[in-house]
């Protein structure tokens, strides 16, 4: 399976369904280990981190922590070019930062100690690789996780901020090891659970045939964020979703002439609708002096990346980073025509200002995930959408070459119910 061998993880998740599982109880208030690469201003880290650790914002009211930070693992502490906060961050919150993965997980007893895992392996200075991808350490500390349940003989839930690693393989073992021995692993980007303008979700069971993110940022960042703002509405789709078989990511005239072809009219319109959603569009004085058309978006996004997925069941998804500051969706009905289409809030935060709210949301799927024991969504969609981003950033690197992805049709059904932010 590794090597890439064919089969839905539907299909996995049913042969491994046999294996013994290894239990769990949770305790009235869990304790968890926080494991982070760096701790600046406006780091992931750090967003996470002030959360959990004094509590957040939530429906008019302030929520105390409901769970316990008790072991923490920080990787780095630079002071340049940001200012390090973790020790004074450890010391304002009574924490003790633990000298390795390890020692954060048992807590110095020498075996498992808590009840759950948080995993930020974002920011800080890591190498990168031949298709450009920063090599975080989250396989690597997932591993570790894995092992010490392994010897504990017991798991416990894990987090995963954004997407799981940057080779198919391992993003795959990841999810078979959490299959394997029984424990929720949830993962993924804050975009599908902000706050949308409209309020709406796709109809469980809708027929769509095409989904479009136009948002901003680069491959191995905010492309990944993009494409999970398609895929929580995609999977969501009569069937549910079939997996994917190919990818294309282009650049420039390239991108604008693949778009250009007759068989891509519903997703220029799509583009246009999630343009229109957008509250920055790239023009002077704030509004467009001319309708906001395909032809229009030509000529003002001209420098823009994307990507085009193909599905399995011939669905498509289109992902294009262009230069404007939010995150804007559209989706096609195939029974009426009718384009879905909302914004994904991402307020930027300033320097010294903005608490970035859209982690509130994350934050508090994962108490949820380990007061109960179980993940909010399906990890398939943020196992599925790192293999997008794998695929993808291989195509640019090649030169906008079609990669056919056969290991990743990851068949699976969405919940019914909403998870997004709805106060």
């Amino acid at each position: 399976m590794l090597a890439g061998g064919a089969g839905s993880l539907a299909g996995i998740a049913g042969s491994l369904a046999t294996l013994p599982r290894i239990g769990w109880a949770a305790p009235s208030r869990p304790r968890i280990a926080f494991l982070g690469t760096v701790v600046h201003e406006l780091s992931h880290s750090q967003h996470f981190l002030d959360r959990l650790a004094i509590g957040y914002a939530w429906r008019g009211g302030w929520q105390t922590p409901r769970l316990e930070v008790a072991g923490v693992f920080i990787d780095q502490f630079p002071d340049w070019p940001r200012k390090d906060l973790a020790r004074g961050r450890a010391e304002k919150y009574g924490l003790t930062i633990a000298p390795s993965v390890a020692e954060a997980l048992t807590l110095g007893t020498g075996k498992l100690a808590v009840d759950g895992v948080v995993i930020i392996a974002e920011h800080g200075e890591y190498p990168r690789t031949a298709t450009g991808q920063t090599r975080y350490p989250r396989y690597r500390w997932f591993k570790e996780c894995v092992r010490a349940f392994e010897a504990a003989g017991r798991a416990v839930p894990v987090f995963m901020d954004k997407h799981l690693s940057t080779t198919w393989p391992e993003c795959l073992e990841m999810v078979e090891d959490s299959r394997r021995l029984g424990f929720p692993l949830h993962a993924g980007s804050s975009l599908p659970v902000t706050l949308r303008e409209p309020a709406i979700d796709i109809p469980a069971g809708a027929p769509l045939v095409e989904s479009v993110c136009v948002a901003y940022g680069g491959p191995d960042s905010y492309d990944f964020h993009g494409l999970e703002t398609a895929q929580c509405m995609s999977e969501r789709r009569q069937g549910g979703e079939a997996g994917i078989v190919a990818v294309q990511a282009l650049r420039g005239e390239r991108l604008w002439e693949a778009l250009s072809a007759p068989e891509r009219q519903v997703t220029r319109e799509l583009i246009v609708a999630a343009l229109s959603r957008s509250h920055n569009l790239p023009v002077e004085g704030g509004y467009p002096t001319a309708p906001v058309t395909f032809e229009w978006a030509r000529q003002a996004c001209a420098n823009s990346t994307g990507y085009l997925v193909e599905h399995a069941d011939g669905f498509r998804t289109t992902l294009l980073l262009a230069p404007i500051r939010d995150f804007n969706y559209a989706g096609r009905r195939a029974d009426t025509g009718a384009t879905i289409s909302c914004q994904m809030v991402l307020p930027m935060p300033t320097w010294g200002a903005s608490t970035a709210d859209f982690f509130t949301p994350l934050v508090r799927h994962i108490e949820e995930m380990v007061l109960t024991g179980t993940a909010p969504y399906p990890i398939e969609r943020t196992l599925l959408t790192s293999g997008m981003v794998v695929a993808g950033v291989e195509s640019l690197t090649s030169g906008g070459r079609r990669v056919e992805t056969p290991g990743m049709r990851i068949a699976y059904r969405a919940a019914p119910e909403s998870t997004f932010w709805q106060p």
